[in-house]
């Protein structure tokens, strides 16, 4: 997985949300086992505790869980992960609306834009 962090909210918190998109996007199926928290801090080159509060948090939201002899590992609550998947299309298309009519744009012009530029990277 590549990490990118930065500086606009707390590192968990990024975590989380990579963590959540490589779940939704499939990377990491339901039941997967997920590595150790030490050797995802060395991957993502952050404190495994940094990293320990984003899986506890990843389970607080019932998306990972913990068997105490085997580790941690992606649940299998399918409709779990569609209902995320929906929220985060919704956030991504909620914020490109916002900034589509932040420049003045109609819903329909915006509409116009997203066909042509469909169409062109359909080709």
């Amino acid at each position: 997985m590549q990490w990118e962090l930065n500086t606009d909210k707390p590192v968990y918190l990024q975590l989380v949300e990579q963590i959540q998109a490589e779940i939704i996007s499939g990377n990491y199926k339901p039941g997967d086992k997920l590595p150790s928290v030490r050797d995802l801090a060395t991957e993502a080159t952050v404190n495994p505790n940094t990293m320990q509060r984003a899986m506890a948090e990843l389970e607080r939201d019932g998306l990972v869980y913990t068997n105490r002899t085997t580790g941690r590992f992606i649940t299998s609550d399918e409709e779990l992960i569609k209902q995320l998947k929906e929220k985060y299309i919704t956030t991504i298309i909620q914020e490109f609306l916002d900034r589509m009519m932040q420049l003045g744009l109609e819903l329909n012009e915006i509409i116009a834009y997203v066909n042509k530029v469909s169409e062109n990277n359909i080709k």
